[in-house]
């Protein structure tokens, strides 16, 4: 492991945590966020590229509209009308999506925090204490996060999290990737398959209408390997709504155990991708906002340029007492793992 200085915010010093494997695989990690800032894969050839969309500098990490490389918590994805209740009482939330709340609080989440960093050999865990009612969740929380690269190419994230009392805990790292390389244009051709029969439907707003449907017959259908862009644009009132992809699906074999979820290849087949998780829910999303921006190394990125893989509780689960639940509390600590596998 390396650790370089990144910059200074409110006084403090922000690092970079270099991860390297026997095989050339390479992750940079940050105290700001617990950013993933660049990870380095090599490709079938031996040609190594950085499939992490981000910024150069520090400065950009604390603007970062799009969520690059950022560990959201205390709560990712949607919260309908901005409001949730636990035992009969009502908390509010930060109205920054519409109505509801998204990703917890855009200026002051977690991505957006300095975290305490511990280093190990080949590992780094990040520590983060919010004090109750903060951002408007119940509890005084400390958060864990260890990302860990294994020599079997795996960058393994496991989140540790526990709160004095019940509150929503839902956690997800926002890496967008690009298998070609972030800044190498669109994303439309890689080919990703989704082990999930079934996908969250939604209203206007992206806030799930409460059913779970089958993927079967429709654009949405991933159980075997379909480019993105394929069926992105078909006139499908759920991608309508969103632009394309940018929906949770209900992964296949939910039983706490950690699985294989996801595979994604770019369209040469030279690079290949894996996910791997204990959560039941994953938001799949397609870069359908993202606009033209100069980025990491001068790079432009573009209308779906980079796609993200948030395994998660599904969206709006507070307020959904029929979704696989999503309160913790002192009799029931937060624990996950999810791997990202380049194959």
């Amino acid at each position: 492991m390396t650790k370089t200085l990144f910059g200074k915010k409110d006084n403090t010093d922000i690092f970079l945590y270099t991860l390297e494997n026997k095989n050339g695989v390479k992750a940079v990690l940050s105290n700001y966020g617990a950013l993933i800032t660049e990870l380095w894969v090599p490709d079938k050839n031996g040609e190594t590229a950085d499939v992490c969309l981000g910024y150069d500098t520090l400065e950009e990490y604390q603007v970062n509209g799009n969520f690059y490389g950022a560990l959201i918590a205390p709560n990712a994805n949607r919260i309908g009308g901005a409001a949730f209740t636990i035992n009969g009482k009502e908390y509010k939330l930060d109205v920054n999506d519409g109505d509801n709340n998204l990703h917890s609080h855009r200026d002051l989440g977690a991505h957006k925090l300095i975290w305490d960093a511990q280093e190990e050999k080949n590992a780094v865990t990040f520590t983060l204490q919010m004090k109750d009612m903060e951002l408007g969740f119940p509890g005084n929380k400390e958060m864990k996060v260890r990302y860990e690269l294994t020599d079997a190419n795996e960058l393994r994230l496991i989140y540790d999290i526990t709160s004095d009392c019940d509150t929503v805990i839902n956690p997800t790292q926002h890496c967008y990737f690009n298998l070609n390389g972030h800044g190498s244009g669109t994303i439309n051709n890689h080919k990703i398959q989704i082990n999930a029969s079934a996908y969250t439907p939604t209203y206007p707003g992206s806030i799930p209408t409460g059913e779970i449907a089958s993927v079967v017959g429709t654009p949405m259908d991933f159980l075997q390997p379909h480019a993105i862009g394929e069926r992105c644009d078909d006139a499908f009132e759920q991608l309508t709504l969103a632009g394309g992809y940018d929906h949770n699906w209900v992964l296949d074999g939910f039983d706490g155990s950690v699985r294989k979820v996801v595979e994604v290849s770019n369209e040469s087949g030279t690079r290949t991708m894996e996910v791997y998780t204990d959560l039941p829910g994953m938001q799949f999303y397609a870069g359908n906002f993202m606009k033209d921006e100069i980025a990491k190394k001068g790079k432009n990125y573009g209308y779906r340029t980079g796609f993200a893989l948030e395994t998660q509780y599904y969206p709006d689960t507070p307020n959904r007492p029929e979704f696989p639940g999503d309160i913790f509390g002192p009799e029931r600590p937060y624990h996950s793992e999810t791997i990202y596998k380049f194959v």
